[in-house]
């Protein structure tokens, strides 16, 4: 497989160029050579010889990480501790996530612990979710924590270093680099392909590479429905897994409005621009294409996002590539991503040649690898996370309000009413819930204090309408 020419040009490894929080720079290019390098967005790879043109070559819409999970050699200090056994017990009582404030900063406590764990808080989208254990000097690490795709997306790598370091020092936690573990970590490409059909036959895993390394047919998993293929994992989350899913299915089944957002300012950014190509085989050369205004979510046709999706588990991170530290990963995770598509490979068949090896690289594949050769660190959708913030507000505004109207409707026919009724129902309603609110004010309070708790990372800021 060949590598991209600035990998010829320099020995450099391409992930350490950005020169992350916490990691070092030995790549010294000018800005001339920095300016230079192909955009990040559009990404279009020449079909193989096998391969029929078609009709809209795969964009890409997003690329970077998606979940981080790592371990902190450390125990909380009693101070933390003791606050944190009242506020669960608190929690435990209401019957409901607690609102907590240490020293600055803000989580919801879970009434309960889990997987050894005696205390689980979550920092919400922006944030990460913290597990506790209780002290004990026989059991040095002592706290876990991970990042999810929300936050990976929209603040990047560097962020979610910063924000360890930051909770970590406001909690009053003195750690080292080596108290570090990186423990999972998740890299995405997302490509806007509405032609593309998966085929789980069409995976070639290498038979060359060690045991560590094995995959074979019986590490796949097939979903779909409707007599389509949405989704095929390769491999296990202890080792390595590869992903490739319809995403665009995938955030609908699961509200999450979000990637619409960072998807179309994707597209907004690469708006009457020529979609250059810059995968594995630079030597050939993309035509130019129309691309997109926005997506429309309702119609597939135009909005079918696919999702490459590398998953890199203890496993592989630690026993294979000797990756356990930040350093560590900013150094060697580049090189993972590579050797993955090698081991595990998105094919284009040839019908007339029986050695599955021989098969070439499907273009989204094409793509997908050259993405994760790329510069790996810094990467973040570029997003306003406000309007994102607004997205997900609006969307429980709209869940609530549904429920609200639905089980009005139901009461009212529960109580014998017809349709033309409704109005007068709903002024009923109001009424009553005024007149509870004014019967017991003190449980009203209560309420809306939860609620504002409840919703505390997605609310507006204070005096704003």
């Amino acid at each position: 497989m060949t590598t991209s020419k600035a990998r010829k040009l320099n020995p450099i490894r391409p992930q350490n160029k950005s020169c992350p929080a916490g990691g070092s720079d030995h790549l010294h290019q000018s800005e001339v050579q920095l300016k230079s390098a192909t955009p990040r967005g559009v990404i279009v790879a020449p079909p193989s010889a096998n391969t029929d043109h078609p009709s809209h070559p795969p964009i890409v819409l997003h690329r970077g990480f998606d979940t981080l999970a790592l371990a902190v050699k450390a125990n909380i200090p009693d101070e933390l501790f003791q606050y944190l056994e009242k506020e669960k017990e608190r929690a435990d009582e209401e019957r409901r996530d607690m609102l907590i404030d240490f020293n600055g900063i803000q989580l919801q406590l879970k009434s309960h612990g889990g997987s050894g764990y005696r205390f689980i808080a979550s920092g919400g989208d922006d944030g990460a979710t913290w597990f506790f254990k209780k002290p004990n000097s026989k059991d040095p690490w002592g706290i876990r924590l991970n990042f999810g795709s929300y936050f990976m997306a929209v603040h990047g790598l560097g962020a979610a270093k910063a924000h360890v370091d930051h909770v970590l020092d406001r909690f009053g936690i003195r750690f080292t680099d080596t108290d570090i573990s990186i423990s999972r970590v998740d890299f995405c490409v997302d490509l806007l392909a509405p032609d593309f059909v998966l085929n789980p036959d069409n995976f070639v895993m290498s038979s060359s590479t060690g045991r560590r390394d094995h995959i074979t047919f019986d590490d796949i998993v097939v979903s779909g429905k409707s007599g389509r293929t949405t989704s095929v994992t390769v491999g296990a989350i202890a080792n390595r897994q590869i992903i490739i899913y319809d995403k665009r299915s995938e955030i609908l089944a699961h509200h999450k409005p979000y990637w619409w957002s960072i998807w179309n300012h994707t597209l907004r950014e690469l708006k009457d621009r020529p979609a250059p190509y810059d995968t594995l085989h630079r030597e050939k050369q993309a035509p130019m294409y129309r691309i997109p205004n926005v997506l429309d979510p309702a119609d597939p046709s135009q909005s079918r996002v696919w999702r490459v999706e590398l998953r890199a588990g203890k496993n592989l991170l630690k026993d294979t590539w000797g990756i356990r530290t930040w350093a560590d990963l900013f150094d060697k995770f580049g090189d993972l991503c590579r050797h993955s598509g090698e081991v595990v490979r998105y094919t284009d068949p040839a019908p007339s040649d029986v050695n599955r090896a021989r098969w070439p690289n499907h273009e989204l594949w094409e793509i997908a690898c050259a993405e994760m050769n790329d510069d790996l660190i810094e990467m973040r959708s570029g997003v306003d996370p406000n309007p994102l913030k607004e997205v997900h507000r609006e969307q429980h505004i709209s869940t609530i309000f549904r429920n609200i109207l639905g089980c009005s409707i139901t009461l009212a026919a529960l109580e014998g009413k017809i349709p033309t009724d409704l109005p007068d129902v709903f002024d009923d309603i109001a009424q009553d819930m005024k007149d509870a609110v004014q019967t017991d004010p003190t449980k009203a309070e209560r309420q809306f204090r939860e609620a504002k708790e409840r919703y505390v990372f997605i609310q507006k800021p204070e005096g704003i309408g």
